[in-house]
């Protein structure tokens, strides 16, 4: 979910940096300061700009118990003003150097992101560095944001058709930890329930340096930028982090189905997923090729089942951490996961027998080297597309997402790699495990009557 403040200046798109001909190679510095700060340098001189990210790894599924919302409301409240810079300067600063700028929350962290001409690097990195080191968190800007956010939830869930389809509904039906299975929106009550004391609390714990993950990427120089990190983030003092929350799913062992109704909403829909691999297994790969065959572009077997043959939808779309990024940046447990709105003569046990048909196919027999080759070259296409996208925030995200969860942003460059040792019978093996009947979750949206 990306945040409501977005402002666009057109720049000049910075191309891929990777050798397609063979695998990708995105060069990497990483390092780690003194204060627990892990950075990440990639330079890129195709054009005269530069992307900046700060990633903390607070998400939806990391915040605490009875604080549901906090993370996505701290999207908002790091736009607010900081030591030097009043509210919404930072967003003027960025724009008034020919800048586009953006956060958003996800299930693993909460990101801030600018893209400025070369030139500007500095100012950008003091810039995120004073709101690092303190943010001016007042009870006008908390009542303020809490308002915002509690008129987004309402607009975007509560009175919307499909609100909260399927990106709220398939986590929360198909998970058992709380964690991984709460509303990611916020809680009406818990957002207004939220004091000062709370907020300061909340932004000291997780927005601490030891907590982060800093990238550039672009037209710059590696050594005066580490100059320059150094001069503004190093001093910033870490702070002990509370343990993480066991995000741990259990095997799930029977199929799972829930029904509520929209009211708001002219045709049914329907969402199934199944919970994933471990990320970097060789099972993990094989459902992002599994992930080409059945879901992804026109020749996709859901595709011609669902749309082509019977005409029962007009699209069928997902994949793995569709609704809040991609397959690579998230770090515990994922869905992947399709949704279509459908025809109201059409059951959703009908079209759940089909996709258990499909998807049947697979488990059944290996597959043929022809669609698996037509498979890999489609995976490849959209991981070289997310590089390239966004003027290079797509790169930057790769690489901050892998030095946050695992200290080894190099892994970028490993993908290519295990796209092509995925066989036919891992292919077989994994859908065996994973697209088994027993794993599915299904969330059927019903209308009213009235609303046909």
């Amino acid at each position: 979910m990306r945040v409501t403040i977005f402002l666009a200046v057109l720049l000049t798109f910075s191309f891929l940096s990777c050798q397609r001909e063979q695998e990708v190679q995105i060069p990497s510095q990483f390092y780690t300061l003194d204060n627990g700060l892990k950075v990440v340098l990639s330079e890129d001189h195709t054009s005269p700009t530069v992307g900046i990210g700060v990633y903390y790894n607070i998400g939806f599924r990391l915040e605490p118990r009875d604080r549901t919302g906090f993370a996505h409301l701290f999207e908002h409240m790091m736009f607010q003003g900081s030591g030097n810079l009043g509210k919404m300067e930072f967003i003027k600063l960025v724009q008034k150097n020919g800048g586009i700028l953006n956060g958003s929350t996800r299930f693993d962290f909460t990101n801030y992101y600018q893209v400025v001409p070369s030139h500007k690097l500095e100012t950008i990195l003091w810039a995120e560095a004073d709101r690092m080191r303190g943010l001016d968190i007042t009870q006008e800007n908390l009542t303020n944001q809490q308002g915002v956010v509690m008129n987004e939830v309402k607009v975007n869930v509560l009175n919307q058709p499909y609100g909260g389809f399927p990106w709220l509904d398939l986590p929360q039906a198909a998970f058992v930890n709380w964690y991984n299975a709460h509303n990611f929106y916020g809680e009406l009550g818990d957002l207004k329930a939220a004091t000062l004391e709370d907020v300061r609390a909340f932004f000291k714990t997780y927005y601490a340096p030891n907590n982060a993950v800093l990238a550039v990427v672009g037209d710059f120089d590696a050594g005066a930028a580490r100059g320059m990190i150094q001069k503004y983030f190093g001093s910033i003092p870490r702070v002990d982090q509370p343990a993480k929350p066991d995000l741990q799913e259990p095997r799930q062992e029977s199929r799972r189905r829930v029904t509520r109704t929209d009211s708001l909403a002219r045709k049914p829909a329907l969402a199934f997923g199944y919970q994933m691999p471990p990320r970097f297994t060789p099972e993990y790969f094989a459902m992002g090729v599994i992930d080409q065959i059945l879901l992804q572009g026109d020749d996709a077997w859901l595709h011609d089942a669902l749309v082509k043959q019977r005409g029962w939808t007009e699209s069928v779309s997902g994949g793995v951490n569709a609704d809040l990024g991609n397959m690579f940046n998230y770090s515990g447990p994922m869905l992947w996961s399709a949704s279509l709105i459908h025809d109201q003569s059409v059951a959703p046990e009908e079209i759940i027998a089909v996709v258990d048909s499909v998807a049947g196919v697979l488990l059944s027999a290996p597959v043929d080297k022809k669609t698996l080759d037509r498979a890999r070259v489609k995976f490849r296409s959209r991981f070289y597309d997310i590089i390239g996208e966004m003027v290079g925030l797509g790169k930057l995200d790769l690489l901050a997402s892998f030095a946050l969860f695992d200290s080894d942003p190099s892994k970028v460059n490993a993908i290519d790699r295990e796209i092509g040792d995925v066989t036919p019978e891992l292919i077989q093996k994994t859908a065996q495990e994973y697209l088994r009947p027993t794993n599915q979750t299904v969330v059927a949206l019903s209308v009213k009557t009235d609303s046909r």
